[in-house]
């Protein structure tokens, strides 16, 4: 099954897809998610990159972004981000 992906900033939705793996930039490292990871917030470093996989196996897509919050839940992982600042 897929991990629920959203992306979000002040501004506007920016994703909101089904993807198979997100690589998180944590400010106390980086964190793999997966369908059914365990509920978890944290806070993003700045000018980080966060790689997006969208099927087992797949070349990460990167964007940059500035700080923020992730969280995993029941229904998925959302990232609320400052702003997105690139894709890499």
């Amino acid at each position: 099954m897929p991990l629920h992906f959203e992306l979000v900033t002040p501004e506007k939705l920016c994703r909101s897809d089904d993807v198979y793996m997100v690589v998180v930039p944590g400010s106390e490292g980086d964190f793999g998610v997966l369908e059914g990871h365990s509920p978890i917030m944290s806070t993003l470093r700045n000018d980080a990159t966060l790689d997006i996989y969208a099927t087992q196996g797949a070349t990460p897509e990167k964007l940059t972004i500035a700080g923020g919050f992730a969280e995993v839940n029941e229904k998925g992982l959302t990232i609320l981000a400052e702003q997105v600042v690139e894709a890499v």
